[in-house]
């Protein structure tokens, strides 16, 4: 049997960037025994500074300093053949459960243990990036659509306690009930947040007259970017960045 081990650990210490917040390490991350670029670049993501503390943004960025460019240049840099990048659009789709299935076929079926997954998020599926204090401060569950009372996408699953080794187990670590986004991070997989997407989200609650600080859209976008998810990566644009990750070896897929 095929036996998982936990990646290798690395401190998240907070990085002394006036903008930078670094994302969690890996040390509760599981990765396929062996997988050593993956486990590489999971400490590596780990260190990489997150850019969180925005006062405005503008509609088109046009510096790396406003996204989290290290971050991103360490998925573009990331050396094994076996990558794909994921088109996510819709967050009711079945986005998590095709993506936790194609890094399951990789690793046990073509055996690379290497496989990453990167998932370039906009449309519907940006709302659940935001972490919940952003969908109770702006009410997203009502764009979010049915079934979305809360972002029930970040909430770990029962089944996330399985025992790892048994990757066979039909309710277990690595099986359709264990499908949310913090189960697929352990796994090596990125979430990146599209800030067009951010941009876009940021008007229409305006245009909606859900803005109970009365915002500019520069500053109510800003706020929606510090409230990501730990782990995520910010990038200019989902369709703009997915050229990029193809040029870098990535397979498209949605």
């Amino acid at each position: 049997m095929q036996t998982f081990g936990v990646a290798l650990a690395a401190g998240a210490a907070d990085l002394l960037s006036n903008k930078a917040q670094a994302a969690p390490g890996p040390g509760d991350q599981l990765v396929p025994h062996g997988a050593a670029a993956l486990a590489d670049l999971t400490k590596r993501l780990s260190e990489a500074p997150r850019r969180r503390n925005f006062k405005t943004v503008p509609m088109i960025l046009n510096n790396p300093d406003q996204w989290d460019h290290e971050a991103l240049s360490e998925v573009l840099a990331y050396k094994p053949a076996a990558k794909q990048a994921w088109d996510n659009t819709e967050i009711g789709g079945p986005w998590l459960n095709v993506m936790r299935n194609s890094i399951n076929a990789q690793v046990w079926s073509f055996r690379h243990q290497d496989f990453l997954v990167v998932s370039a998020t906009h449309g519907s599926a940006q709302f659940a990036l935001y972490d919940q204090e952003m969908w109770d401060k702006y009410s997203l569950a009502k764009l979010a659509g049915k079934g979305f009372e809360t972002n029930t996408l970040i909430v770990e699953r029962g089944a996330a306690k399985a025992d790892p080794q048994n990757y066979e187990d039909p309710a277990g670590v690595f099986s359709p009930a264990n499908s949310s986004i913090p189960a697929l991070q352990k796994r090596g997989a990125v979430f990146m947040s599209c800030h067009n997407a951010i941009w876009e989200q940021a008007s229409k609650l305006i245009e909606a007259g859900t803005n109970p600080d009365k915002l500019a859209v520069d500053a109510l976008a800003a706020e929606l970017t510090n409230h990501l998810i730990p782990g995520v990566v910010l990038i200019p644009g989902a369709v703009g960045t997915l050229p990029e990750l193809q040029h870098a070896g990535f397979a498209y897929a949605r």
